[in-house]
């Protein structure tokens, strides 16, 4: 498992947020994280979980504000990415533990440089691990948040079941999975034809639908989550999504993620496309073209992350 998107969270299909697996699949880290260079991977990853922070953060406070919230002394951040989420749920369970697991090292290392820098370097460790086979070396957790990581684990089921057994009594966990494609251009640009990316969205899933089906142990399940929670022993406690909403005309940081992450996407899954779309995208990536994502006025993002509950009794 990698799942850094989404901590960088994912999209729903993709891409690492924490991180990226390819949730461009567009990012994806398959095990060890050879594939990728996390030179380049890494900021990606930590640029989109910045901009997605607010988003975190409320779904945290959520959390926490339950009336059946645990006291929260340990967390454990599944497919923790760069740290980003890592460092924010510190924030907002000041008196937990909270342990950074993934299986590239490079990103943990983000991870700790990160906490140093925040001044929570005392609660936050890391532990690399590979899961669901390395879910025994993790402990017992009050809080765990799985990030866009549960659809990198071939066997959903298992995986959930694992993590039910790391709960304390009264422990939760979180899984961040589905919500809403990102939107980030408009239906009709002006160029080429319209709905370009609703083509994208379709490639995206098409790859993730293949991403599944080569996982270790993969097995279909359907995403009914709260089912999928009550299945593996816990009770389900709610289910809520939570928006980002940046409007055009976007900030320099904004836009510059999104060129970011729709060179990441053609380069991904770009040949699931038509060479029509393929040339538009190519243009909209050109930044000497006036039409290009870099000085387009109408360019925003919009997207809504869904968490879903599940509470051992």
């Amino acid at each position: 498992m990698s799942s850094h998107a989404g901590h960088g969270h994912h999209d729903q299909h993709g891409a690492h947020a924490h991180g990226v697996h390819a949730h461009t699949h567009g990012s994806g880290a398959a095990g060890a994280g050879t594939e990728f260079d996390w030179d380049v991977m890494g900021p990606m990853l930590e640029q989109e979980a910045e901009l997605n922070s607010g988003t975190y953060e409320e779904a945290a406070r959520w959390i926490a504000a339950l009336p059946t919230a645990p006291t929260v002394r340990r967390v454990l951040d599944v497919g923790s990415g760069p740290g980003v989420v890592s460092c924010l749920l510190a924030e907002v369970f000041p008196e937990a533990e909270v342990v950074a697991v993934d299986p590239t090292p490079a990103l943990l290392e983000r991870t700790k440089n990160r906490a140093r820098r925040l001044g929570v370097s005392d609660r936050v460790r890391t532990v690399e691990a590979e899961l669901p086979q390395d879910a025994h070396r993790l402990g017992e957790a009050d809080l765990i948040w799985a990030g866009n990581s549960l659809h990198h684990m071939g066997d959903q089921r298992a995986a959930l079941a694992g993590f039910a057994e790391l709960l304390r009594p009264g422990g939760t966990v979180a899984l961040l999975e589905g919500g809403l494609p990102t939107r980030r251009l408009p239906r009709d640009l002006g160029i080429g034809r319209p709905g370009l990316e609703a083509r994208m969205g379709a490639a995206s899933a098409a790859r993730f639908d293949r991403m599944r089906t080569e996982l270790p142990d993969a097995k279909r399940e359907a995403e009914d989550w709260s089912a999928l929670i009550a299945a593996v022993g816990l009770t389900p406690q709610g289910t809520r999504s939570f928006l980002l909403d940046l409007p055009a005309p976007l900030s320099a940081p904004a836009r510059e993620h999104v060129v970011t992450k729709l060179t990441r996407e053609y380069e991904v899954f770009g040949e699931l496309l038509d060479a029509d779309d393929r040339a538009v995208l190519e243009r909209l990536l050109d930044p000497e073209d006036p039409a290009a994502v870099h000085h387009r006025p109408d360019v925003f993002l919009l997207t809504a992350r869904t968490v879903h509950l599940g509470r051992r009794d």
